[in-house]
């Protein structure tokens, strides 16, 4: 069949060719591809490459080029017909209630822990990386998780309560360097077996719940709070809730952490494909959203972006497991590769784009007194400075700026 003059437009309006000879251009080997893109888009896009219907060198180049040009709209009638619908639908019902919450924990997270172990090498974190002084992907994360700990101040005998706590990164570092106790929930049953097992001798406490479920642990207030990527599947219909339950569960000198990814504009539109294979029922949400969201219940003390950094983190995955794949591939099979690839690097291009942001936001309940200074690392030493609690166990005198 003849490639259809709307795609052909709206390809072309990205700089990108089909059978073209650029590393950013497809190459198409199944000419029923070219019809299923134009009616589901972004599904087809990514089932299509899974399947072997296409190739590109360069997929994170040619995804960044398609979405800098608008061109994951709907093209035909069924995508906005399918558009129209799932937005009557996020209206109506609410796609991130405890039940789907607990599906996208057995879709995603519960995965073979081994491709985790992989990608994300030792810090076990699945989150974007600070890469502002780091130059791999170790020391990015491990950047990223002592700022968190900065950020809120945290000190010897602090009680941090860490929302989505996902392989623990957060937990063994303000347990371990910060004299934080710390209790973790998560939906996924392999990531608290995980965290039971490998941190079973440092004070953390983790368990399998969902933050909605929070006032029926009866726990007493949190000195700090932190939610690290996973805000993205909390839904707008239940930002408030979420709000209030984080300010529920803070001292009223406490702070907050929320390190999420965001959208660079309001829109419901969300990525088929993403949503169908990867995090069902995640929603990103916009400034303007995020701050609705907060309005009245915590306040912004502070607000940092740093979107561009996540493009890294996700190129650096991906070479993780590309190395690790000759010894992974036995046991998870060879179609796992594609999925995975188009996964990271079609997400690498979303933030290339700056369509995706990252954001960390500290906040705060409306009764704290305290004047909270904002934190940002001014050269390699920072990295390495001498936590509370490190500070503590080697005699010297330390404080927070």
């Amino acid at each position: 069949m003849a490639i259809p003059a709307t795609l052909l437009a709206a390809t072309g309006a990205a700089d990108v060719q089909f059978n073209g000879d650029r590393p950013w251009d497809l190459q198409v080997h199944r000419r029923q591809f070219y019809g299923e893109l134009l009616r589901t888009g972004s599904l087809a896009l990514g089932d299509g490459y899974v399947r072997g219907d296409w190739d590109c060198d360069h997929l994170s180049e040619m995804i960044s080029r398609l979405l800098k040009s608008g061109a994951n709209r709907p093209l035909a009638l069924q995508g906005r017909l399918f558009e129209s619908i799932q937005w009557l639908s996020d209206q109506i019902l609410n796609p991130q209630g405890i039940t789907q919450s607990l599906r996208v924990g057995r879709r995603h997270y519960d995965i073979d822990p081994r491709v985790y172990e992989a990608m994300l090498g030792p810090s076990m974190a699945y989150s974007c990386g600070y890469w502002r002084h780091a130059t791999n992907l170790d020391d990015a994360q491990e950047a990223k998780l002592h700022l968190v700990c900065k950020k809120l101040e945290l000190k010897p005998g602090d009680r941090l309560l860490d929302v989505g706590c996902g392989w623990g990164a957060l937990a063994r570092v303000a347990s371990q360097h910060y004299g934080a106790e710390v209790v973790a929930i998560t939906i996924s049953n392999r990531q608290a077996s995980y965290i039971r097992e490998k941190f079973s001798d440092t004070p953390i406490t983790v368990g399998v719940c969902d933050y909605r479920s929070l006032p029926q642990l009866n726990l007493e207030p949190f000195d700090k709070v932190a939610s690290i990527g996973m805000f993205e599947h909390v839904g707008r219909r239940n930002d408030r809730t979420f709000h209030q339950a984080m300010n529920d569960c803070l001292n009223p000198e406490g702070l907050m952490l929320l390190h999420t990814i965001g959208s660079a504009s309001t829109t419901h539109r969300t990525d088929r494909w993403i949503d169908t294979h990867i995090f069902p029922g995640g929603r990103l949400p916009s400034a303007m959203q995020l701050c609705k969201g907060l309005e009245g219940i915590l306040l912004i003390e502070d607000w940092e972006s740093f979107g561009q950094d996540y493009e890294r983190t996700l190129l650096s995955w991906w070479e993780n497991f590309e190395l690790a794949w000759p010894r992974l591939c036995q046991e998870i099979g060879q179609d796992f590769y594609r999925f995975w690839r188009y996964y990271l690097l079609s997400c690498a291009g979303y933030f290339r784009s700056r369509q995706g942001q990252l954001w960390q936001l500290v906040l705060s309940r409306a009764d704290r007194q305290s004047t909270y200074r904002s934190i940002r690392p001014s050269s390699d030493e920072w990295i390495s400075t001498s936590s509370p609690q490190d500070a503590a166990d080697s005699g010297q005198e330390c404080c927070i700026n």
